[in-house]
């Protein structure tokens, strides 16, 4: 039987952390916590489960999470978030591939968010799937920050498991507004640095396609006020993010200088 490495990267959730890694423990062999310098009682928590706590300063989502990578020490690698749990469903199945040795190198499974007072079922949030459990050394993190996925070796066996990642996103409003401020300043930053760039036009269209794609397109008027407020704020994340990306490219223009002289 193959053994299973469960790597978690945290900053502050005391309020999730022993969630998650209650869904965890009875398929884990091991839990190692990548933590940024957590304030509350995060490490505490952690610890009392039987989690191997490393210290990483915080360098970016992608970094981080390929640092929990290389930290595992087990064949098979579950990658997850602080904030995330398993669903029993989904925890048997891992459960079921273990048992029987891990019969592909890679393994896909649907994650469910949830959002202020639903589980959301419909539009891009579901089914969000996911590559989150790798044999050791056939995939790492890519992808724009803060937009992370884990990416595989070309030509390796992939399976999909039943059950979902359960994803605590989002209790309030006001969590949901200031985690769209601080992730399109991320976004805008990654593009500027990977030489994407932006023109007006992108303030229009780019939004105007992602409030159609979630609310239309992908079914998210299914899941009443609460999809639509997705929508909307989906549409104002692109064109945030498109915005700053503007703003990142007047920065760097070489101002004009005046040219030198005496006046008279």
């Amino acid at each position: 039987m193959h053994r299973l490495s469960v790597v978690i990267i945290t900053l502050n959730e005391e309020k999730n952390i022993a969630r998650c890694l209650a869904s965890v423990k009875d398929v884990a062999d091991e839990i190692v916590v990548i933590d940024s310098g957590s304030a509350d009682q995060t490490v505490m928590i952690a610890e009392s489960y039987g989690a191997r706590v490393v210290y990483q300063q915080f360098h970016g989502y992608i970094e981080q999470k390929n640092i929990a990578l290389s930290a595992a020490g087990n064949d098979y690698i579950l990658s997850l978030d602080g904030d995330e749990a398993l669903s029993p469903e989904l925890r048997n199945s891992i459960l079921s591939e273990k048992q029987t040795g891990f019969s592909a190198d890679g393994y896909e499974m649907n994650r469910r968010n949830w959002f202020i007072d639903q589980w959301i079922v419909h539009g891009t949030w579901y089914p969000d799937r996911k590559l989150r459990l790798i044999k050791k050394g056939l995939a790492e993190w890519g992808g724009t920050n803060p937009h992370d996925k884990l990416i595989p070796l070309k030509g390796i066996k992939l399976r999909r498991l039943d059950g979902d990642i359960l994803h605590y996103t989002f209790h309030t409003m006001d969590d949901y507004v200031n985690q769209l401020n601080k992730f399109s300043s991320i976004s805008a930053r990654a593009m500027f640095d990977k030489g994407r760039r932006a023109v007006l036009f992108n303030l229009f269209w780019n939004p105007t396609v992602a409030f159609i794609r979630s609310y239309f397109i992908t079914g998210g008027f299914k899941d009443g006020f609460n999809g639509y407020i997705i929508a909307k704020q989906t549409a104002n994340l692109t064109f945030l993010k498109y915005a700053k990306l503007l703003q990142l490219q007047k920065k760097i223009r070489p101002a004009i200088q005046p040219e030198s002289g005496n006046v008279e």
